[in-house]
């Protein structure tokens, strides 16, 4: 009995200790090792001009460290391609190319989705305040604005995820529009 509740009881506290491990420096370490992925999502926005939300199905494509792709197919085909500092929208066999430099509030919210991505801490502290919370299997980062023209675009990123996956990316907007995207696990 005394040997059980000993073998207990260190069990107990290797998962404490293993528990107390995890921090953001660990969830930045575990998503850098993630090359890249191709994954099936399911965005649903709730806008203040829509009576309903709006559901939108597609593809992201992600190629480490500096490029992400999101291909949407429902309601409508289109694709925003993010190379570098230039990002490319398509739709309806027109292409608008514009650079995130010119648009910085901009580039902080795209930021904060493919800095995680690349686990790039340095990258995300230059625009957010990081909260972690969970454990290695079910964690979720918060990210808030500490740039105050960020603050005027964004209120909140909660990105949550398993291991080095990202599960899920919900934004609150300052308008109050707010948009939860669910990723499914990495098509291989």
């Amino acid at each position: 009995m005394t040997l059980r509740l000993f073998a207990l009881l260190m069990g107990l506290l290797a998962g404490h200790a293993h528990a107390a491990g995890w921090d953001v420096a660990e969830l930045m370490k575990t998503l850098a090792t993630n090359g890249g992925g191709r994954v099936r999502f399911v965005e649903t926005r709730h806008l203040a001009i829509l009576d309903q939300p709006l559901r939108t199905t597609g593809e992201l494509v992600y190629h480490a460290p500096a490029r992400l792709e999101r291909h949407t197919e429902t309601p409508v085909r289109e694709s925003m391609v993010l190379d570098g500092d230039t990002l490319t929208l398509t739709r309806d066999g027109k292409t608008h190319s514009l650079r995130l430099r010119d648009y910085p509030e901009i580039a902080a919210l795209i930021a904060s989705i493919r800095a995680t991505l690349a686990g790039d801490r340095k990258t995300l502290e230059r625009s957010y305040a990081l909260s972690l919370s969970g454990s290695a299997t079910q964690w979720s980062l918060e990210l808030l604005p500490s740039d105050p023209a960020v603050a005027k675009v964004v209120l909140r990123i909660s990105i949550s995820g398993s291991r080095g996956e990202v599960r899920g990316v919900d934004i609150l907007q300052a308008d109050g529009d707010r948009s939860e995207m669910r990723i499914e696990p990495v098509l291989r």
